[in-house]
């Protein structure tokens, strides 16, 4: 079968839609069989990495190359390496994580604005005031007072829609959970596959996911990253112990797939690579934006599964996208894709 660009990335049409079709079918399973994910999503992981030796979206001699040189270990990074959230070791933290993730996305707009600005924001709004994020408090917040909380001088991206998502978790932690996000993770059982299915199913604004070639497709970025900073900020233990966190994906962004690319892991056409150098946007849902997101989560898996091969450590994808993340916001002039989504 020979390949040929298709919409930016570099694939086959048929591996395309059957590799996606498995992995999010996958997905879809690992979230709703909480207990079994793991297995389900590792058995359809293997048939996935069958399918895709002959995808070419994703560069196989790239991914040695990083194993190699980082000789089976990834350099470690702490989770607040840069002391930027608020940590009490108790359920206000948990609530200000959520309220955190729920606003995670699209800074891009903005070029003086980044997440070290919201984590900051919120974790001072949090130390002035205990009762900043009690769920009916949430329910109210108008974008001008939002700005005010964060101290922010102009209005934010897609400002509208965070203070949206603010009133969405207010009331439903309010109509389901006592208004309390810890109430939330502790239903999960220490699950995180569980804890995924909990935010999706409860909180619309985290369900992301689209529709491609008539197969809908879950990333659920924000869900996922919710669960990796309860594990990192409470170093797995009390509300972010989950005996699943290898169930978790990396959380397909724009930073990552950038340094991805830089890495020489993802390959992109030169039709992609002239949008995201001329800085035009991608719309969100399209088939460019799946594929390079649904690309990133493949070729971290595919580097983890080859550090495990090669030096027998297991590494979990939390941490490899910590990493790979850090990598980028340290690099200013890293260009990465463009959408305006509220999903990242």
């Amino acid at each position: 079968m020979s390949g040929k660009p298709l919409r930016g990335l570099l694939l086959t049409p048929l591996t395309c839609s059957l590799t996606l079709l498995v992995y999010y079918l996958g997905s879809f399973i690992f979230v709703l069989l909480a207990n079994a994910c793991k297995f389900v999503f590792l058995f359809l992981f293997l048939f996935m990495g069958i399918i895709l030796l002959l995808d070419s979206r994703v560069n196989n001699a790239g991914i040695e190359k990083v194993v190699e040189n980082i000789q089976g270990s990834i350099p470690k990074v702490e989770w607040d390496y840069e002391g930027i959230h608020y940590f009490d070791n108790g359920p206000l933290s948990v609530q200000y994580l959520f309220v955190l993730d729920a606003m995670n996305f699209c800074f891009w707009p903005d070029k003086d604005l980044n997440y070290d600005h919201l984590a900051l924001g919120l974790k001072a709004a949090l130390q002035n005031d205990k009762s900043a994020f009690d769920a009916d408090r949430l329910q109210k917040y108008t974008g001008p007072e939002l700005r005010e909380l964060l101290k922010w001088p102009r209005p934010l991206p897609l400002e509208d829609e965070r203070v949206r998502l603010l009133h969405e978790v207010g009331f439903e932690l309010e109509r389901n959970f006592g208004g309390k996000a810890s109430n939330l993770v502790e239903l999960c059982g220490k699950s995180a596959a569980k804890l995924v299915a909990l935010v999706t199913r409860h909180f619309a604004g985290f369900r992301d996911h689209s529709v491609y070639k008539g197969h809908q497709v879950f990333l659920y970025k924000r869900a996922q990253i919710f669960v990796a900073d309860l594990w990192g900020a409470f170093k797995g233990q009390g509300y972010g112990e989950f005996y699943d966190i290898g169930s978790i994906t990396m959380f397909a962004d724009y930073v990552v797939p950038a340094v991805l690319e830089q890495l020489g892991v993802l390959k992109y056409s030169s039709r992609l690579a002239n949008i995201i150098e001329t800085n035009n946007e991608i719309s969100s849902g399209s088939e460019e934006e799946v594929e390079l997101r649904a690309c990133s989560v493949y070729a971290v898996e595919k580097m983890r599964e080859l550090i495990r091969i090669k030096s027998g450590k297991q590494v979990l994808s939390v941490e490899l996208d910590l990493w790979l993340w850090s990598v980028g916001v340290q690099c200013p002039a890293l260009q990465h894709h463009r959408t305006l989504s509220i999903y990242y």
